[in-house]
């Protein structure tokens, strides 16, 4: 039996996509903040930045971004922070 699984970028992504394609869709951006949430510490910020550009869901990723640090998810970047599960 062959399982496929999405990367949590591709999985951040598609629901970005997903959120422009359903007219800002609260709830896929929702989905796309809670694994960008519980991922951040592995997430590969530069893959995510270059698809981001190239599936135009600029304004949604910044919006992310931006709530994800109102509740302080950019600070988990640092050395002194356990990974997140």
């Amino acid at each position: 039996m062959n399982l496929s699984v999405s990367t949590p970028e591709d999985t951040i992504l598609a629901k970005l996509r997903w959120a422009t394609q359903l007219r800002g869709s609260e709830k896929q951006l929702h989905d796309a903040l809670r694994v960008y949430e519980v991922q951040f510490s592995g997430l590969d910020m530069n893959y995510l930045e270059d698809w981001v550009r190239r599936l135009g869901v600029s304004e949604l990723w910044d919006r992310l971004k931006a709530e994800a640090d109102a509740i302080g998810i950019e600070d988990l970047r640092s050395d002194n922070h356990p990974k997140l599960p």
